[in-house]
């Protein structure tokens, strides 16, 4: 073997051997970099406190306030449609806020009929979610009902509940109210006449005055309660 091929030979063994030295000494710069992610989450798991559900219960009332406009005249099936909610919803019992002022309660229309000669337009409405400020949402299974203290309770926690099933069964109805449509009930479960007003500006309470043919306008800004048929686990709310 000449000279030069020894040279090279020892060479080649060298470098492999530094090479070997070096990675061991000298870890991965992305493993590296994988490690320190790991230990920021695991530090920001261990900071942040876990987030608490609370219950709402069934025949809660949310006060809400109209968004957009509704009219029975060009209404569909299944529109959807947003509401502001005016009042804090507590959960757990009262005192832990899970839906504040501002939130949002989306509904969708469930049924339409359209003003005729002998009867005033209406609109059926349920409600499917709430949204909160944070942007989360959560699925809720709610009616329309009214406002009215006939209608309702509150506690002096601040939460409303709603009177009796028969509120779950009101629906938007044309009629002579300034402000916006008549919350009434449909006799029949949906067949007959409207009774039993709940909003109507100059009718007053218990008022069973309505016009004939006139649609069912709710105008943005109408405020009403929507009430819950079964319960919900919302989150705190917590204000940034």
């Amino acid at each position: 073997m000449t000279k030069t091929r020894r040279f090279a030979q020892r060479a080649t063994v060298l470098l492999a051997l530094s090479a070997l030295t070096f990675g061991t000494l000298v870890p991965d710069a992305s493993a590296q970099r994988r490690r320190n992610t790991r230990r920021r989450t695991t530090a920001a798991r261990a900071t942040t406190p876990p987030v608490r559900y609370y219950t709402v219960p069934a025949d809660t009332v949310i006060r809400v306030r109209m968004d957009t406009e509704l009219n029975s005249k060009t209404a569909r099936v299944g529109d959807r449609f947003s509401t502001t909610v005016t009042e804090p919803v507590y959960g757990g019992g009262g005192g832990v806020d899970v839906l504040p002022v501002g939130s949002k309660v989306w509904g969708r229309v469930s049924s339409v009929r359209r003003a005729q000669r002998r009867t005033p337009g209406s609109i059926t409405v349920a409600f499917n979610q709430v949204e909160l400020p944070s942007g989360g949402r959560h699925t809720i299974n709610g009616s329309l009902t009214s406002l009215q203290a006939d209608d309702v309770n509150s506690d002096n926690e601040g939460t409303v509940s709603g009177r009796g099933n028969r509120k779950r069964d009101a629906v938007f109805i044309g009629g002579g109210a300034a402000t916006g449509a008549i919350i009434g009930a449909i006799a029949g479960g949906g067949k007959g006449a409207a009774i039993g007003a709940i909003l109507g500006g100059g009718l007053g309470t218990g008022a069973r005055v309505y016009e004939r043919e006139q649609e069912a306008d709710v105008k943005s800004g109408t405020e009403f309660g929507v009430i819950l048929n079964r319960a919900v686990s919302l989150p705190e709310f917590r204000a940034r």
